[in-house]
């Protein structure tokens, strides 16, 4: 019996199967990059980036107590509208500080509550928390308000839709005192008022340098995640997950310059 009829079949469906396979290679995702990009202010009235897997995006002008004007609707196309076309709900960023009394009008001095800060004795880990406390509130309010200009929540609302992944921004770019004690308190009380938000996920984005300047290293978040900044390409940033972060925590984001962007990889 001849095996020709049989060896053209199987050739037959491997040739139909190598076009499937090629595309599920070459377009991750269902089509679409194997990466995703954060933006903030900077890229308001510009492009954003198309066709990714997520986006993150920053909720701040840059420093604390500043609303991103593209966050929501009214001011050009809305940075969180783009990032929620590819992820529900939405990562975010917030810019984070510690300026001290000396320096912020905003300082919260004789403020009794989520712990007491001192008139008499501003420059205290207890008022440092406080400030922390105060500027991820108004972080959190800016991304409530901006859900609210795109219609997803009532006017009057005080949360979010779902409770989104938020990660802290710590760079030296921003103010710090010189007091790393006091410093940590300010991280540790913004991300208690996210938590007391029913936010689950809350991470930090830094350098080694950074982190190590601002905080001495601590290691008070190691349970929280990291998300890993300035890496040189795709290839190095994908090298990174499995690894821990500055934090002591895993790597769940690596950045990398990409096309005028930040791009990102995800690690889980």
């Amino acid at each position: 019996m001849s095996r020709k009829p049989l060896v053209l079949a199987v050739l037959a469906a491997i040739c139909l199967a190598l076009p499937a396979l090629s595309a599920a290679r070459a377009k991750p995702g269902g089509g679409k990059s194997p990466t995703g990009y954060d933006i903030s202010y900077p890229q308001c009235g510009g492009a954003f980036p198309t066709n990714v897997l997520f986006g993150i995006v920053g909720v701040n002008d840059g420093i604390v107590y500043s609303a991103n004007p593209c966050l929501g609707a009214g001011s050009g196309p809305s940075e969180l509208g783009w990032a929620e076309q590819y992820q529900q709900p939405a990562s975010l960023y917030a810019n984070t500080a510690d300026p001290g009394p000396a320096l912020s009008s905003r300082w919260p001095k004789g403020q009794t509550s989520p712990q007491i800060c001192d008139a008499a004795a501003p420059d205290s880990a207890s008022c440092s928390y406080d400030y922390g406390w105060n500027a991820s509130a108004d972080s959190y309010r800016d991304a409530v308000d901006a859900y609210v200009s795109l219609g997803r929540l009532a006017p009057g609302a005080t949360r979010t839709p779902q409770p989104n992944g938020w990660w802290l921004d710590v760079e030296s770019a921003n103010s710090w005192e010189q007091n790393t004690t006091n410093n940590v308190a300010e991280l540790q009380g913004e991300v208690d008022y996210l938590r007391s938000q029913g936010v689950t996920t809350v991470g930090f984005y830094a350098n080694a340098g950074d982190w190590l300047t601002i905080t001495g290293g601590t290691a008070v978040f190691a349970s929280s995640p990291s998300w890993r900044a300035g890496a040189g390409s795709q290839a190095t940033a994908q090298s990174y997950c499995g690894t821990r972060g500055v934090t002591g925590g895993a790597v769940q984001y690596s950045q990398y310059a990409s096309g005028g962007y930040d791009a990102d990889v995800r690690c889980f």
